[in-house]
């Protein structure tokens, strides 16, 4: 088996996915989500397969593999058209923290369910007022008798309305230094004091966006997450699992893209011929292909990395996929459009749909910006410029 070739078993749960997911496609996930409802269908049935807690521990309901295997998961929905942004969050995020940090009782009690599909859960990090600065938080946990009240607001949350529990990252003040500290929260969403509105987005996908509002939510101690001393390390712990499974999300959708460009540019003829025989057409639709391919790699490597536990290299190539997946897949989109002409505006062929849903890949979940900031100080050795 060379180096660069994925091993037979990851290369069959593509392929198995695959297959489920080109039972439902682009109609069935765009339809579900212009006539306002859930693709609940297919999460279950990913659910029932074993696929969506492929990286969870056996004892838990899971798989027992490696980020790589959920991302491959993830990738292969999306480049049949139902591109899963809970895929991202649920058990790639969440399950992850909860089997690295959680106790016996904790992983009992989330992770099958997060496997099953039945209790998926979100994951609330980001703040109206610290944007990419985590350390700006300011939603606050104290302590309560032996239970914790948390109060304060959250913003771009993905899929609460899908979810039975909400990860929130908050602030508590440490007895003995007086300093805030990160810690981690089980949040159910049907707490009393936890509300939430919808935010109208121009993206075609049944899975929306949210602004939480979080008012005196009052949770029991084993509501909480890890070590209350445990830091920063416990809240990252999720973080580079998240640029993985973005930059497999992104990848994912860049296929889908150039796929649909190809197809067109085979089957529509003008000037006497097709359109995919003309330099024009044929050398921007190859740009994508070697452009996704060098993405998926690097990927690849960066799962492969933070699987061997290697921490640092994992985030420094993490942080580079998610910035090359993110451009192939703007371009891919970009391409796949100007391949159909007139046509690629139309819901008929949908790919314009796509050119929003990839370019919040540039912004999300770590901005283009922030990983020039971190290859530039971390792998360059430049001054910090933030």
């Amino acid at each position: 088996m060379s180096t660069f070739s994925e091993t037979e078993e990851r290369q069959e749960l593509r392929k198995q996915v695959a297959k489920l997911a080109s039972k439902y496609g682009r109609d069935y996930f765009a339809g579900k989500a212009r006539s306002g409802e859930k693709t609940t269908e297919l999460w279950l049935e990913l659910g029932r397969a074993g696929y969506l807690g492929i990286n969870v521990p056996e004892e838990y309901g899971g798989g027992g593999g490696g980020i790589g295997d959920i991302a491959a998961v993830c990738e292969e929905l999306a480049a049949q058209g139902c591109p899963m942004l809970l895929m991202v969050v649920s058990p790639a995020i969440c399950g992850t923290v909860i089997a690295k940090y959680g106790s016996e009782e904790q992983k009992q009690k989330w992770l099958p369910g997060i496997c099953d599909g039945t209790g998926t859960m979100a994951f609330a990090i980001t703040e109206p007022d610290a944007g990419t600065n985590t350390h700006n938080i300011t939603t606050t946990a104290r302590r309560d008798g032996d239970g914790w009240v948390l109060k304060g607001r959250k913003i771009w949350i993905s899929g609460v309305d899908e979810a039975s529990n909400v990860l929130v990252v908050a602030r508590a003040e440490d007895a003995k230094t007086g300093k805030v500290k990160p810690v981690l929260f089980v949040v159910p969403t049907d707490a009393p004091g936890f509300e939430f509105n919808a935010i109208p987005m121009e993206i075609v996908s049944p899975e929306k966006q949210f602004q939480v509002f979080i008012d005196d939510v009052r949770l029991p101690a084993d509501a909480l997450v890890g070590d209350e001393n445990g830091g920063l390390a416990q809240l990252f712990a999720g973080l580079n699992p998240e640029r993985i499974m973005a930059s497999s999300f992104n990848t994912g959708i860049a296929r889908f893209a150039l796929d649909r460009a190809v197809a067109y540019a085979k089957e529509r003829e003008v000037f006497q011929g097709p359109i995919g025989g003309h330099q024009a057409i044929a050398h921007p639709l190859a740009q994508s292909h070697i452009e996704i391919e060098m993405a998926r790699l690097m990927t690849q490597k960066a799962a492969a990395l933070y699987d061997e536990g290697d921490e640092f290299a994992a985030g420094e190539a993490a942080n580079m996929a998610k910035y090359a997946s993110a451009e192939a897949a703007c371009d891919a989109a970009d391409r796949a459009v100007q391949t159909h002409g007139g046509f690629g505006a139309s819901q008929e062929y949908g790919v314009a749909g796509l050119l929003v849903a990839t370019r919040v890949g540039r912004i999300a979940p770590v901005s283009r910006e922030m990983i020039l900031n971190f290859v530039s100080m971390h792998s360059l050795g430049l001054p910090k410029s933030y």
